[in-house]
Formats: C-alpha cells, structure tokens, sequence
C-alpha cells in the first residue's frame, strides 16, 4: 500500500470543504477521484500533494507523512498554467530544474516526452504560438518530465482532439506498466471507466460512493438494452410501455427495468420476424451512477 488517507478534513472561512475522507491506492495503477464542481477534489489533491495543508487526518506514501521535500509526485492542474510569451524549451527546462534534475538530464527527458508527445516542432516557440491542446500537452510535460512516483491528473483530456487524446491515453497506459500510480479526476465518465478500476466519488465534501467501479456496477441492475434492426420497431417497443433513450439508423437504446423485460421484447421482435443484427443488455453507465449519488 503506497498512498494512503485516513480521516481528512479540511475547512476554509467555517465551511468544511473536506469531511472525513480515506482512500489507499494499494498498487500501481489508474484511481478515479470524481464529484461535482466544488464538490472538494482539488482541496482533497493539494492536501495529497503537500501544497496546503490538512486540519485534521493522515496522509502518508509508503508509510511516511507526505512533505514536499519527500515526495516525487507530478501534478497536472485543471487550471493552465504556461507561460506565452516562453519558449517552450525554456519553461520545460525551467520547470525540470524546479524538480532538481540537471540540465543533462532534462536535456534528455524533454527530448523523449517531445517525441512521445509529438511536440518536437513546437518547443522553440512561445506558448502562445500553439493551439490549446498542443499547449495542454507541454503542460502534461512539466507534470512527468522528472519521472515521478504517483501522477495526479486533473481534467488531461480537456481541450484535446480524438488524435490527441488517444495519444495522452495510450502514454497513460504505459505509465501503470511501468509501474506508475496515478490519480485522474475527469468530468468525462467514459474515460474513468475506460481507466479506472477503483473510484471514490464526492459530494459536497463527503465521500458518497467509493470501491472497486466493476464490483459497484453489479450491484445495480441492468437499466437499459441496445438493438440494432433493420425494421423500425417503436410500434412493439411502445406496445411494452417502454422507453426508448435514443435512436439513430436503426441502432434503439431502450430504457428496461429488470432483464426479464428485455427478453421478452427481443422474443417478441424474433416472433414478428425482425432480423436483430445486436441486442445487449447493459448494466447502468458510471455517468447514471454519478447522476443517482450526485444529481440532487
């Protein structure tokens, strides 16, 4: 077990931003830290990273109490923070000194997260010169170039094309091989649940869900089937009081709620004759769970 917390708690002007929060992250690899705006996760990662402090609890890395001084952690903020006007170079170098690494070394590591990054062409330029992607890309740079232990992502996906995202999420994936801890909050729940084995989400300061994302979803029953047809077949889905979600060439996402209702809709389309090219039933989405705790 590397990062744990254990009661924390955190009050600003009277108002307890953080109540009572613990996790572990107990072996490398991607954990979701969801909630709402304001709902306490940037108070919760500047309490984890050292950068204010904590009123009440415990925060240790690998048994220690996080400083730091003694922590190798790296740290992707929601709020952009490069310099336009700076060469690219010069901010990564700058930020790579502020790490403690030497000008060889960061040499070194600016070369290869360049070229992972496919931002060679662009780092003697100013900031200001790049799109904002490019510059979210030089941002997520200045969060790994030092190699660190645990990697805090905070919204990496914002403001990134497809091409681009899928560049980020495959470097993500080689960071857990190689052993990285990492802790992602992001507002697109596909992508926490693409990433994401374990999650905690908040809600005004207070944990309100918190688990294993695979073992929380199999507690809830299946809430909605997909059927992909060549027929259109909201004459039968209306018959069965049903309600269809979405529809677009044929391809139905229909609201159920319990699976014996979804087989009996696929045996009354086979019945009828349909052709159903797909039919899968579905278990509620990490969006409906986050909507049921968060939503009120």
């Amino acid at each position: 077990m590397s990062l744990v917390l254990k009661e924390v708690s955190k009050t600003f002007a009277g108002k307890l931003a953080v109540d009572h929060i613990s996790l572990a992250l107990e072996k490398p690899g991607v954990f979701g830290l969801l909630g709402t705006n304001g709902a306490g996760k940037t108070t919760t990662i500047r309490m984890l990273l050292g950068i204010i402090k904590k009123d009440s609890g415990e925060i240790t890395w690998k048994g220690k109490e996080v400083d730091r001084k003694n922590v190798n952690f790296g740290y992707l903020p929601e709020e952009r923070g490069v310099y336009p006007k700076t060469k690219i170079v010069d901010q990564l170098m700058y930020f790579a000194e502020l790490k403690g690494m030497n000008k060889q070394e960061a040499k070194k590591s600016i070369a290869y997260w360049a070229k992972e990054l496919k931002v060679e062409e662009y780092l003697l330029m100013p900031a200001e010169k790049l799109s904002k992607g490019n510059q979210q890309k030089i941002q997520f740079m200045t969060a790994v170039i030092h190699n660190p232990e645990l990697v805090v992502l905070d919204e990496p996906f914002s403001g990134l094309d497809p091409v681009n995202t899928e560049i980020l999420k495959n470097i993500i994936i080689n960071l857990v091989k190689q052993g990285k801890y990492i802790i992602m909050s992001a507002h697109q729940m596909a992508t926490i649940e693409e990433f994401c084995s374990d999650i905690l989400i908040l809600n005004r300061g207070k944990t309100v869900l918190q688990g294993n994302l695979k073992q929380i979803k199999e507690t809830y029953p299946a809430s909605r089937v997909e059927i992909d047809v060549d027929t259109d077949i909201t004459s039968y889905i209306k018959e069965m009081n049903l309600e269809i979600e979405n529809e677009v060439d044929g391809k139905y996402q229909i609201k159920i709620s319990n699976e014996e209702v979804a087989h009996e809709l696929i045996h009354t389309l086979i019945t009828k004759g349909i052709k159903v090219e797909k039919f899968e039933i579905k278990k509620p989405t990490l969006n409906d769970i986050f909507i049921e705790k968060v939503g009120e």
